[in-house]
């Protein structure tokens, strides 16, 4: 059994008061150094020290997201991190982000604000979001919305609903507190995302296997399997997020990726990937890729062992996390259809294909992990299957 919202603010509030986080004057910070960004990065971490429910991303990899000639959303995208101090400790954290190719492409003067944590002190608060406020207006913009990172492939949202649900690799996670303080900033909704946990049938449902037999004979299409990661990456990397840009263009805040971010993504994800969890789908007489289901064993209890480091013992950790044959959680983690196939029942094939490989794992439950509110295409995609709507995150604007 958890415990009442109130009774966890008031838990989180002693923890923090007993970790020091009361005393001395506040100042705000720009981080301009690499010490500066370490500091910025390893917050969150020091934050949620001990929380069942938070999952740590890598230090490492957090910097290198934040650093230009590293990630290369940093060439169409302006960034400046904050961090307020008290003493020589870290209280909050902020990051402006303005991502100029989603500006044009929606017709907007928008900052966006992302790595944001914080204690439970409105004039911490404050002073980090008049911070990045008066950043973004300095360069021009009318609103601010977030959290957000630099792209649609970052985390996203602020978690409004389900504090007491573990978090995934994919969704950031936060306090109960901090939706109140956005609210009392002045800053409303702009889009929600919800979450839900899919309990997978012991068998493909019949109506799957009906929807299947009809699109594979219609469209010409089938499901493959590449067991090797080489070939893999040579054969439908590029393919793969070719069809995340075709397939998810028109969702909130997306912009298409580069062939530079393609290229990153490619590098860093197909070498975690479990082929027996990728499902592609093909033309049979092309081989043109027009969907994709990809899930992944659940990363959230090595990364909390990991704390956020690879050395001395993380690496193990995450390595018997992807290489485990049993898995309690599975995440899954994208599912693309190419826009002329959308609302054909693509999907029940993704799904007649996936349901036998998650069930060899012996899994408890599915994270669908974050869906658009009003992407109703999704949300009824999980109508045929046992759900609980677990987790609910939002996005928040203001007018500058």
């Amino acid at each position: 059994m958890g415990f009442g919202i109130e009774e966890y603010k008031n838990k989180v509030r002693r923890y923090l008061r007993n970790k020091g986080y009361e005393s001395q004057a506040l100042r705000l910070k720009e981080v301009r150094s690499k010490s500066d960004l370490k500091d910025f990065v390893k917050f969150n971490i020091d934050l949620y020290d001990g929380d069942p429910y938070h999952v740590p991303l890598l230090i490492n990899d957090e910097i290198a997201a934040l650093t230009p000639g590293k990630n290369p959303a940093l060439e169409f995208c302006d960034l400046v991190c904050y961090m307020v101090c008290r003493g020589d400790r870290v209280v909050g954290r902020i990051a402006g982000i303005i991502n100029h190719r989603a500006n044009e492409k929606w017709g907007q003067k928008r900052a966006r604000f992302g790595y944001i944590d914080f204690i439970d002190d409105s004039k911490v608060v404050d002073m980090l979001f008049a911070a990045v406020e008066e950043w973004a207006r300095k360069k021009g913009c009318d609103e601010i919305h977030g959290p957000l990172g630099f792209t649609d492939l970052d985390r996203e949202g602020m978690l409004i609903e389900g504090f007491e649900q573990l978090g995934t690799v994919t969704a950031s996670y936060n306090y109960p507190y901090y939706p109140e303080h956005m609210v009392r900033l002045g800053y409303q909704k702009d889009v929600d995302w919800q979450e839900y946990k899919i309990y997978v049938p012991k068998s493909v449902p019949e109506r799957h296997r009906r929807v299947s037999d009809i699109v594979r004979k219609k469209y010409g299409v089938r499901v493959i399997h590449v067991d090797n990661k080489k070939e893999l990456k040579e054969l439908y990397g590029q393919a793969l997020f070719d069809l995340i840009n075709e397939s998810y263009a028109h969702l909130y805040g997306v912009t298409e990726l580069t062939d530079k971010q393609i290229q990153y993504y490619i590098d860093a994800y197909i070498p975690l990937v479990k082929t027996d969890l990728l499902s592609l789908v093909v033309v049979e007489t092309t081989g043109e890729l027009i969907g994709f289901g990809l899930a992944l064993p659940s990363l959230s209890r090595a990364l909390q062992k990991a704390n956020g480091r690879l050395l001395p013992t993380g690496f193990i950790h995450l390595l018997s996390a992807l290489n485990s044959d049993k898995a309690d959680i599975i995440d899954l983690m994208l599912i693309g259809i190419h826009p002329k196939y959308q609302g054909k029942g693509v999907n029940a094939l993704i799904f007649e294909d996936l349901i036998p490989s998650v069930n060899k794992y012996q899994v408890n439950y599915v994270e669908s992990n974050p869906e658009l509110e009003d992407n109703k295409s999704v949300q009824l995609q999980w109508n045929y299957f046992k759900k609980v709507h677990h987790k609910r995150r939002r996005c928040y604007v203001k007018q500058l």
